[in-house]
């Protein structure tokens, strides 16, 4: 429920408590009387001394008519009762009530646009709720209330039916059925008076606007009068940027159709001549340097007079004293208007006000989080100067932390000090952690079973810590990782992985083996500056492949051959820097993410190798409906080390035969060779570059949406026969991809949600000198990411529009229970 209603339903609650019925009666009284004693008549569930408490008449009192009115006023505003009466028996005066019955139940359907929690929150502020005492009037003025506002949403066909059922004991239940009915579309807006500007040009940034082919999602078509209220001051804002000192709306006009579903809206305009900006002053106290304050003035002799850029130099103003303490400057804009010459001078007059020290911080709604969680991310002290840049940049670091889905900042003057404010952080936690056990599916993974516990605010310390242990058709998967951001309070981070995996890459769209590998790793990481952090990541792994002739691309089987053995084993070490200045976690609307690593394998680890990664995204507003995302990712590794080669001897493969039409594959290649053999049956094997299990891929959800996932890139084949299998995905040592993408995060009223356009782009290529530009794919499509409830859901449906023959394509993706 908004404000304003709430408070209009308070204000119908006050009118209704202070009118008297005209049921109210008194005995006729002559003569005045000394009251001996008092009898309450007609009580059911209101006890006799509540009634004693309200009325203003004791025993001994002498009682007339004013006094008798005035008993009645007084039971009459306790709004316990639907009738009073006072009568005399000799002495006793006989107070007879009928009390008002009870809410047993208050029900609401139909109701859409006002939610139910929000509206009976509403009307028990008021007093209609279960349990309260039943008031007609107050009912039927909600009643009228209710239409009212749904009017101002555009439904004049709204129909609020509210039904008193009686029941025993003094009981009723309350019934209001709200058909809403549906909004008004706007069929015409005709601006009239305006000869300098289109109407299309005008009215480009409205809310309001008729029918269109962007009207399912923006509902400009939909009647408003609040919506149309902000139209006609970005009406006039509209003119006065362009010079119009004298633009002035007439007149405006709703005509509604007989029906009550087509609105038809008229203005009438004034725009008079454009004024020109003859000089530009700066007075009053700039606390700092003129010529420094001069310098931040967009508005310049010459210039046509523009009222946004007149206010973009206050803010500007403004906001520079602010950082120094300035807290409550103004700047006052003084026009001096030559109408005859169309001539405008301005004057800024600037009032700085009192320099303003924080007395404290405070939080509020961190009902999890531990207060020094939020602290350790303010950039605003307590006992300093006041700094609005400082504060801005911790309200930043707060939404950036992921735990909270809103972050509200407000000053609170302290009592008494001009000089003194609170700054006061309200927030509004959401649900940092998790503990699933569940089922996911998708295409690539097929079925997935997950036990996991993961929380990202681990008992309000702000540590991060997860447990999982995952299996699906080709990956058994058990993990745990701890990460402390501030494991010394110069904010230096440490965090432990320990994994282990068994996979199998049979139905993984990648070449055919299956691997067993573990790992134990321990990251730090340092912020350098506000935005910049380098970190290091030291780590020791084990990865035993498993091969099989016949079934595993060649130049995988060539690679271990020539190495002769199947487990690897690597002290691996990571630099990197990242810069993130994203204004949220879940959803950011504005900022830049980049990070460049570089991996490396030490001296003693079985393969030798390095991987560079790069990776850069950047959130552009476009306004408060659009922002477009652009995302870029370049891979490369190699090895550091002289290739390994070895001449292996191999059976030959049998030759189908009609008795023999499927030959069996030869066995392995022997090492070493018999003294003399054929130089047929001989073959030199090759480990050189960045090892295959190491390689990048390219293809699906995650990079190029429209291709299978891995797909992209160079294939190998298990045979020398062409007829004998189907080459596979083998990856590359260079990957490029990116993507530009239009986010719509108003399109459904979730902030867990959003719904995008998207052009994605790359490949992978076996190495630098085989990077060719004309092979890069392109696709196109929509996508939708939410984080439901019950796990992360992404769906995106794609077109290809730069493809290969043998691309693999896969319109329609999505995956459930992974993570984005």
């Amino acid at each position: 429920m908004t404000r304003p209603l709430t408070r209009r339903l308070l204000a119908l609650a006050l009118a209704s408590a202070l009118a008297v019925p005209v049921s109210a009666q008194t005995a006729a009284t002559p003569e005045p009387f000394t009251v001996t004693d008092i009898r309450v008549e007609g009580l059911q569930r209101i006890s006799a001394g509540t009634v004693f408490t309200y009325l203003p008449i004791e025993r001994g009192d002498t009682v007339d008519s004013a006094r008798a009115a005035e008993a009645i006023r007084a039971l009459y505003r306790t709004g316990f009762f639907e009738d009073v009466r006072l009568d005399r028996q000799d002495g006793i005066l006989v107070v007879t009530v009928v009390e008002r019955p009870a809410i047993n139940k208050l029900t609401l359907t139909g109701n859409k646009d006002i939610k139910t929690d929000q509206l009976l929150k509403g009307l028990k502020d008021i007093g209609l709720a279960e349990g309260e005492t039943f008031d007609r009037l107050s009912l039927d003025r909600v009643t009228n209330e209710l239409t009212r506002q749904y009017n101002n949403r555009g439904k004049y066909n709204v129909e609020i039916k509210p039904t008193v059922s009686r029941l025993d004991r003094n009981r009723v239940d309350v019934t209001i059925a709200i058909d809403e009915g549906k909004a008004a579309k706007i069929r015409h807006i005709n601006l009239i008076g305006n000869e300098k500007y289109r109407d299309e040009e005008i009215t480009d940034n409205w809310e309001s606007g008729t029918t269109n082919w962007l009207s399912w999602y923006r509902r400009d078509d939909q009647y408003s009068r609040e919506k149309l209220a902000g139209d006609l001051e970005k009406l006039n804002a509209f003119y006065l940027d362009r010079g119009h000192l004298d633009f002035n709306i007439d007149s405006t006009q709703v005509a509604l159709s007989p029906g009550k579903r087509d609105v038809f809206i008229t203005a009438g305009v004034t725009e008079g001549d454009v004024y020109t900006v003859t000089d530009v002053k700066v007075t009053g106290d700039t606390v700092l340097p003129r010529e420094e304050i001069e310098r931040l003035v967009l508005v310049q002799p010459g210039q046509t007079f523009s009222r946004r850029l007149i206010e973009l130099t206050a803010d500007a103003i403004t906001a520079t004293l602010g950082n120094i303490g300035y807290a409550f400057a103004e700047v006052n804009p003084i026009p001096e208007v030559n109408r005859e010459k169309d001539t405008v001078g301005i004057t800024l007059h600037v009032v700085p006000g009192p320099r303003v020290n924080v007395r404290r911080i405070v939080f509020k709604g961190n009902s999890r989080t531990a207060d020094e969680v939020l602290r350790r991310e303010m950039r605003q002290f307590e006992g300093a100067w006041y700094s609005q840049a400082a504060i801005d940049r911790s309200k930043v670091r707060l939404q950036r932390l992921g735990y909270f889905e809103t972050v509200e900042v407000e000053n609170t003057p302290v009592p008494g000090r001009d000089d003194q404010v609170d700054v006061v952080f309200d927030v509004k936690e959401t649900t940092s952690g998790s503990f699933v056990f569940g089922v996911g599916f998708s295409q690539l993974q097929g079925i997935s079973t997950s036990i996991q516990l993961s929380q990202n605010n681990f008992l309000g310390s702000g540590n991060r810590i997860s447990v999982q242990a995952q299996r699906n058709d080709f990956l058994q998967r058990y993990d745990f990782s701890f990460y402390n951001p501030y494991f010394t309070d110069e904010g230096l981070s440490l965090g432990y992985n320990f994994w282990w995996r068994e996979f199998d890459t049979t139905d993984y769209n990648t070449a055919r083996y299956s691997s067993t590998s573990g790992a134990g790793q321990v990251l730090l990481g340092l912020p350098i500056t506000e935005t910049d952090t380098v970190s290091m990541l030291f780590g020791v792994d084990s990865n035993e492949i498993f091969t099989s002739p016949g079934i595993t691309p060649i130049p995988i089987m060539d690679y271990i051959d020539a190495l002769g053995r199947r487990t690897f084993h690597a002290w691996r070490t990571e630099l990197a820097w990242a810069r993130d200045s994203r204004n949220d976690y879940f959803a950011p609307t504005r900022g830049t993410y980049q990070r460049i690593g570089v991996e490396l394998t030490l001296p003693g680890s079985t393969i030798e190798y390095y991987k560079l990664n790069y990776e850069i995204s950047r959130y552009w507003p476009l306004s408060s409906r659009f922002v477009v995302m652009t995302r870029a990712e370049v891979g490369y590794g190699d090895s550091y080390g002289d290739p390994v080669t070895r001449d292996l001897c191999f059976t030959p493969p049998t030759e189908p035969t009609q008795e023999n039409p499927n030959p069996p594959p030869p066995p392995p290649p022997s090492d070493p060779c018999v003294p003399n053999v054929s130089p047929d049956y001989v073959r030199t094997a090759t480990a050189d570059g960045l090892p295959f299990f190491e390689n990048f891929y390219a293809g699906g959800v995650r990079s190029v949406r429209g291709f299978r996932d891995n797909t992209l890139g160079p294939r190998a084949s298990a045979s020398t026969d062409p007829a004998r299998g189907a080459p596979q995905p083998i990856g590359g040592a260079l990957k490029t991809v990116g993507s530009i993408e239009l986010v719509f995060p108003r399109l459904i009223n979730s902030p867990a949600a959003r719904v995008s356009a998207f052009v994605d782009f790359g490949n992978v290529f076996a190495d630098l000198d085989t990077f060719d530009a004309g092979e890069l794919r392109v696709s196109t499509g929509v996508a939708l990411l939410w984080r439901a409830p019950i796990g992360p859901i992404s769906i995106s449906y794609a077109f290809p529009i730069r493809k290969g023959d043998d691309d693999e394509i896969e319109r329609l993706q999505f995956t459930f229970g992974g993570s984005f």
